[in-house]
């Protein structure tokens, strides 16, 4: 009887480690866009030779997330002052919804939290990442964020 009770309490004991353990699973989503002049709104002034890329992954756990992200960038027309995930579809403008640096370089990385709003807006199409210079304020390139699960 003891070892009945034994076995059956450490059935339970396991069965609690696997619930947690399936609780914490997270998820890890590929982000990416290609940051072209073209694609900002309004459309930027002198920067023809403008480009740039935004890259990173997050990890989901529960209703957030931890984006960890580069962004590359040349042919501006002159330093970036920030850049920024804006929430918005292809062509139109929107607020920012994950500020990312300012100033910036190319070659810059960084990690922030996301919340659910955020998420829900990348994996819908609805949020790009754009580039601030002094000449083009509204933003010098920019892209929509693709994401790969």
């Amino acid at each position: 009887m003891k070892k009945s009770i034994l076995a059956l309490a450490l059935l339970v004991a396991a069965l609690g480690v696997a619930a947690v353990a399936y609780g914490a699973a997270t998820d890890t989503y590929k982000v990416s866009a290609k940051l072209v002049p073209g694609a900002d709104v309004p459309k930027p002034k002198g920067a023809a030779g403008a480009h740039g890329s935004f890259t990173g992954t997050y990890v989901e756990k529960g209703k957030g997330a931890t984006l960890t992200w580069k962004l590359t960038f040349g042919g501006l027309t002159g330093p970036a002052l920030q850049a920024h995930i804006h929430m918005g579809k292809p062509g139109q403008s929107g607020n920012v919804i994950v500020p990312l640096c300012a100033p910036c370089k190319s070659g810059q990385t960084g990690k922030v939290k996301i919340n659910e709003t955020v998420i829900n807006a990348l994996e819908k199409g609805k949020a790009y990442v754009n580039v601030h210079t002094k000449k083009n304020l509204p933003g010098e390139i920019r892209g929509q964020v693709k994401v790969k699960g």
